[in-house]
């Protein structure tokens, strides 16, 4: 017995209709299904909803719940902002940098292109303030994440124990991080 993938993964919404333009339009994203109710099916309680689904490649499908009725939208206070987001894969560098542009000339704030050695990527929000990543293997991954791989339950179990930051992979992070 295996999963065989992520069906869908859904999030809150401050708006169905501007998320999934918001989607369309910086990031591409087609819209595939809306279904809206008043009444939970699992719950069954009295609560409309509309729910909206995005393709994000590769059978990976992105939905939104907006809640009219919900108290506003909130973030957990405890939790710092950078470490909840979405990340999604693009093909390279360049690809990255263009979205990066795109995004930025749509009016978006934009952090990075961030180097995390086996990867690049840049950070942003969508307009209900979800934390977005999108990065791009480095040219080197392959061979990064075969030494990662070697070293990955002795991380876990040093960490498990001391919650202390392991030094086994400390060498992703001896050069500098850049900001391009």
């Amino acid at each position: 017995m295996k999963i065989e993938q992520i069906h869908h993964v859904a999030y809150r919404c401050k708006n169905a209709k501007e998320t999934v333009e918001w989607y369309g339009k910086n990031l591409k994203m087609d819209f595939v299904l809306a279904i809206a109710e008043d009444h939970v099916p699992s719950t069954h309680d009295p609560d409309p909803y509309m729910h909206v689904f995005l393709d994000a490649g590769n059978g990976n499908v992105l939905a939104f719940f907006e809640l009219p009725t919900m108290p506003e939208m909130g973030r957990d206070p405890n939790t710092p902002i950078w470490t909840q987001h979405l990340a999604f894969k693009v093909k390279d560098r360049y690809t990255l940098i263009e979205f990066r542009d795109h995004l930025v000339a749509n009016g978006g704030e934009v952090l990075g292109v961030t180097d995390h050695s086996i990867f690049h990527s840049i950070y942003f929000f969508d307009p209900s303030g979800h934390r977005l990543e999108l990065a791009c293997p480095d040219p080197d991954e392959a061979a990064m994440l075969t030494r990662l791989d070697g070293v990955k339950w002795e991380m876990l179990n040093e960490w498990d124990r001391t919650k202390k930051a392991p030094k086994q992979a400390a060498w992703m992070h001896e050069k500098e991080l850049k900001e391009v």
